[in-house]
């Protein structure tokens, strides 16, 4: 699990509906990202990075 990234989108405020339709991908693929079970592409961690103000080298952590 991406503690890291739950933990962002938590403080964010947001569901992991809310991230996914922010990120314009479904709910399942974007819980197998934080879950570590998808890496994601560079676009979506930039975005991540952008709604949460956090670098993606930290929400990608396992």
């Amino acid at each position: 699990m991406r503690k890291q990234l739950k933990e962002a989108r938590m403080r964010a405020g947001l569901t992991q509906q809310q991230m996914a339709e922010k990120l314009d991908i479904s709910l399942v693929y974007y819980q197998k990202i934080e879950a570590g079970e998808r890496t994601g592409d560079f676009t979506i961690w930039d975005r991540l990075e952008d709604i949460t103000g956090i670098h993606q080298r930290i929400l990608r952590e396992i």
